[in-house]
């Protein structure tokens, strides 16, 4: 029998290529549609969290605890959008498999798509409240726009690898080891502490010193602090208090330990995945 000749190979490897984007956009669309399936605001709901959260957090952090962190909100909701688009997504792709173990167990189709349909799922939240964030914070006549928001670019580019690395291996583990959900969960609790969300960035300089740089191996750490150096204008220390409050004034800091998380982020990338390859073939038995 004849070898496929190069060019029919690149046609089916794009005709592939093809139907696993396919499938991933009809699985995100039919989360959505579940999602929001039988209510009257839809989408509106997605879009009003941040704005519950704004006001709640701004009143709570600076009006009564006085925080001493000047427009807390902005600085909160800086951070606070992408860790929630991180821990959404982790949480639904630990459970993905495992929720469509009829469909894994009866149709052959490629089983990455479920983690990284959570991963979409999430995204598309993110970039709407996102939006809205902005959209709120310039009628309050708060500017954000400026160099700083270049940051965004490479800041989401390292959460989005750290994102599909970690969602490909929970979902993998948790087929045959149930107990990775349950573990997870406690884990992005007191991983939510550890960013730089509801506190300023001096606070841990204080403890660490020199230190400092192990912080920030955390990649969430990383990208939190770059999102809030991107979108939250205010000095960078406070000249009521003497407190720092953000990571670094400038732009290299952010950029160099972007790089860190990066490589750190494509390092559990590529164990994720092969964990994943390793495991699926015992899915339909492991479940």
């Amino acid at each position: 029998m004849r070898a496929p000749e190069p060019r029919t190979l690149e046609r089916r490897s794009r005709a592939q290529t093809r139907v696993r984007w396919e499938l991933l956009r009809n699985l995100i669309r039919k989360d959505l549609k579940v999602k929001y399936k039988g209510s009257t605001l839809g989408f509106a709901w997605s879009l009003a969290n941040p704005l519950l959260l704004l006001a709640v957090y701004t009143l709570v952090f600076q009006v009564i605890m006085k925080s001493g962190v000047p427009r807390f909100g902005v600085y909160l909701m800086s951070g606070l959008l992408i860790w929630n688009a991180f821990s959404a997504s982790v949480s639904a792709a630990c459970g993905s498999v495992v929720f469509n173990a009829n469909l894994v167990k009866k149709v052959r189709f490629p089983l990455p798509v479920l983690p990284l349909s959570a991963v979409g799922f999430a995204l598309v939240h993110f970039v709407l409240q996102l939006f809205v964030l902005f959209v709120v914070v310039a009628a309050l006549g708060y500017s954000f726009v400026g160099p700083g928001l270049f940051l965004l670019v490479p800041a989401f580019a390292v959460v989005m690898i750290f994102t599909v690395a970690l969602s490909m291996l929970v979902s993998a583990l948790n087929v045959r080891y149930r107990d990775t959900e349950h573990l997870l969960e406690v884990a992005l609790l007191a991983w939510f502490w550890v960013n730089p969300i509801v506190y300023p960035v001096g606070l841990i300089r204080k403890v660490l010193h020199e230190w400092t740089w192990v912080y920030f191996l955390n990649p969430m750490a990383t990208v939190t602090a770059t999102f809030q150096r991107a979108i939250y204008k205010a000095p960078y220390v406070n000249p009521a208090n003497g407190q720092t409050i953000l990571a670094d004034p400038g732009y290299l800091f952010y950029l160099e330990h972007l790089a860190i998380a990066g490589a750190i982020s494509l390092a559990l990338l590529w164990f994720g995945v092969h964990v994943f390859r390793r495991l699926q073939a015992d899915f339909a038995e492991d479940l």
